[in-house]
């Protein structure tokens, strides 16, 4: 039978609850719904369908042969569906989370603190994901991507967590005492760019440089990236969440500061998040919370 034929669900549903408890006020209770709601379902399907269904001559309401006939096919309908809906929320209960961030973020700032909530939720296996590549939450697959931007995301949630500029930085010994007025000045030196990025090319085209080219541009991990810009293998365009305790600690010269509004947020499908989801963002908030955002006056 086609669907656009099938009689509405609940009035089906109101009459397998009937058959399943032999009363239209059993049947209401357990649909929480009225027991006249439940008989005007009743008429409601037998009209559809053009089959009598419950015979009323009696002081109870009783199947008809034809009624039993559809009780016994929807009662084992309902069950199995409900057997495969608990199986699938079962699978996803036991299913790692699944967290999506970029390589630096992962390994500079989640990394160092993701053993405070692994000390509080031992229960829960977790599958961290470090790309540059932007891949969306969704139901059954990945729970929460962390995204640096301006939290826009057309169809998914986003809430702030950090404020974090973006950094130019450079280690001393790569870039001496050079205090450039204009990015045109870094051209003459070496850069690291992380892999399946374009940041370093993308800066210099938003200050207007688009012909000329760096000295030497080498791609890799975000996580070697920010090792070759303390080891002084190039400058690097980061965040300050990344390198702020390097820049702190004089291993790293903070070059320039743009997007000072710019910074992480908690990237998830709409819908209610499954308990995993939601233990992991009430830690995340908490470990957010306590990040301190140094004035770059503050900086050596």
């Amino acid at each position: 039978m086609p669907f656009s034929r099938l009689p509405p669900l609940s009035s089906l549903r109101a009459f397998s609850a009937f058959a399943e408890t032999g009363s239209v006020t059993r049947a209401g209770a357990m649909l929480n719904v009225s027991h006249a709601a439940v008989s005007q379902q009743l008429r409601n399907l037998e009209a559809h369908l053009g089959v009598k269904l419950v015979d009323r001559s009696g002081r109870q309401l009783e199947l008809t042969q034809e009624g039993r006939q559809l009780a016994d096919a929807l009662i084992g309908a309902f069950g199995r569906i409900a057997q495969v809906i608990e199986a699938l929320t079962g699978a996803d209960a036991d299913r790692p989370l699944h967290v999506s961030t970029s390589p630096s973020f992962a390994s500079n700032w989640l990394m160092p603190r993701l053993a405070g909530f692994r000390a509080a939720h031992p229960e829960i296996d977790i599958m961290i994901d470090p790309t540059p590549v932007l891949n969306d939450p969704e139901p059954g697959g990945i729970d929460l991507a962390i995204r640096y931007g301006d939290g826009r995301w057309p169809g998914l949630e986003s809430e702030s967590l950090i404020q974090s500029p973006i950094w130019i930085v450079a280690a001393p010994e790569l870039i001496g005492d050079l205090d450039p007025d204009a990015p045109q000045d870094l051209l003459a030196f070496p850069w690291l760019q992380e892999l399946g990025t374009s940041e370093a090319s993308e800066w210099f085209a938003r200050h207007g440089i688009t012909e000329r080219r760096v000295k030497g541009l080498i791609h890799v991990p975000g996580n070697l990236m920010l090792d070759g810009a303390r080891n002084g293998q190039g400058i690097v365009v980061t965040t300050r969440v990344s390198v702020g305790q390097d820049v702190r600690a004089g291993r790293l010269r903070l070059l320039f500061e743009e997007r000072p509004e710019g910074g992480y947020h908690a990237v998830t499908a709409p819908g209610v998040a499954r308990p995993q989801l939601q233990a992991f963002l009430r830690w995340l908030r908490k470990e957010a919370a306590r990040e301190e955002v140094p004035s770059r006056a503050a900086l050596p």
